[in-house]
């Protein structure tokens, strides 16, 4: 992996490898649903879709997908509540197209105004899918839940009537304040020569606006006691998100709750996933997860459960958060838990885009990048007594939230189990 600065402040990272015939050019831009204003919220996602209509070079949507298409490239967009992200990846012989083809939409995108009509209907539909969806939107009530009336509570998609009152002018106007060469890094992993893939970004990106985007306001958090959030859907069981909030990416704790959160529920053999189905047969998805952003962590439990038996679900999840603060974890389980998260690290980063995406995200929002080998590291050095505090911290009652959709009327009653 190589690192390089350029004078604009654009962050250039290459990373060679030798057994594949494939290669990813990814672009990250450190702007996200956190950095918008109630009045545009969603406009991260609207413009990461904008990007994809028209270009001087590529003059139509048409010819933006079929240039890719044409060589079998694989390529999308994601917007994040930190970042947003274009990237395409290849065959190793197209890499100077895929180059051209990320940094063409990403610098010289010219957002019509009769895509940015049409797209409103299509980011609307996306709306209603997910709305439609209680496993997805069920985590979308979580997040709000915990941070409440402010970016980081909001749908990273915005809602109907932002999306509706969003003008191109708005977007213009934050593609030049957030899109800058100091907040972006490009990425290319695969079979590469290091040398000439630089001096072809170095060309591709010349004209990229330079300076700083705008950083986002910080999270408030605030919380005195459990909170339970109920939405009435008539479903055929319901759908759980139980957690808390935790630490964030800059936190010495943030290794130990990714081990707390696979004992509890991150594999077959975990906790939760015994417990909730294997023992009481509860559901069929149970799973836990923790998330560290820059300012914000937090670890979460979703399940889906027979509706009769939420409370009986609930209260089981319950049980295994405060074990693990009761009792240390034993040699044998901290062992697996941590062979799990490095042996499925191996696994995913084996792909140039897992390793693209993996590199810059933590360039961009760590400033830094950190080895597989020094995480391996950091992985190994938590020991049981670190598991037991850290859960203790995290697994107060003042940090415990509850989400959850399905046929019930009264969401009260849930938050007494908390």
């Amino acid at each position: 992996m190589h690192k390089r600065r350029l004078k604009n402040g654009l962050r250039i990272i290459t990373i060679p490898l030798k057994n594949t015939k494939v290669a990813t050019v990814l672009v990250l831009v450190r702007t996200g649903s956190k950095h918008e204003t109630k009045k545009i919220s969603g406009i991260s996602h609207f413009l990461e879709h904008m990007l994809f209509k028209k270009t001087k070079k590529r003059p139509s949507p048409l010819k933006i997908a079929e240039d890719l298409d044409k060589i079998g490239g694989i390529y999308n967009a994601f917007t994040g509540n930190d970042y947003t992200g274009y990237y395409a990846k290849v065959n190793t012989s197209h890499l100077s197209l895929a180059i051209d083809w990320v940094s063409d939409i990403y610098l010289n995108s010219l957002l019509p105004e009769e895509e940015v009509e049409k797209e409103r209907g299509v980011i609307k539909e996306e709306i209603n899918m997910y709305y439609d969806n209680p496993i997805f939107y069920c985590q979308t009530l979580f997040y709000s839940l915990l941070y409440g009336d402010q970016p980081a509570g909001w749908d990273i998609a915005g809602t109907k009537e932002t999306v509706s009152a969003i003008t191109r002018q708005d977007m213009l106007d934050y593609m030049n304040s957030q899109y800058r060469s100091e907040s972006t890094v490009v990425i290319v992993a695969g079979n590469i020569k290091k040398r000439e893939t630089e001096r072809e970004i170095i060309d591709k990106f010349s004209n990229i606006r330079e300076g700083a985007s705008k950083k986002n306001v910080p999270v408030l958090e605030e919380q005195k006691k459990p909170q339970a959030l109920s939405f009435y859907k008539e479903t055929d069981q319901t759908h759980i998100c139980l957690g808390a909030r935790a630490f964030n990416s800059f936190s010495k704790e943030r290794y130990s709750q990714e081990i707390i959160a696979s004992i509890l529920g991150g594999m077959m053999s975990s906790r939760l996933f015994i417990k909730i189905r294997d023992e009481l047969g509860l559901a069929y998805y149970i799973r836990t997860t923790a998330e560290d952003n820059p300012d914000t962590g937090l670890i979460l439990t979703r399940a889906g459960v027979d509706n009769r038996k939420t409370k009986d679900a609930i209260s089981a999840i319950r049980k295994e958060y405060e074990k693990i603060k009761k009792e240390k974890v034993s040699p044998k389980e901290l062992k697996k838990a941590k062979e799990q998260i490095k042996g499925k690290m191996a696994i995913v980063l084996e792909s140039s885009d897992a390793l693209s995406s993996f590199y810059g995200a933590s360039e961009l929002l760590e400033g830094r990048i950190y080895s597989i080998e020094e995480i391996y590291n950091l992985i190994d050095k938590v020991t049981a007594k670190d598991i037991q505090e850290t859960a203790k911290q995290i697994f107060r009652p003042r940090n415990i939230n509850l989400a959850l959709i399905g046929p019930h009327k009264d969401g009260k009653r849930f938050q007494k189990l908390l």
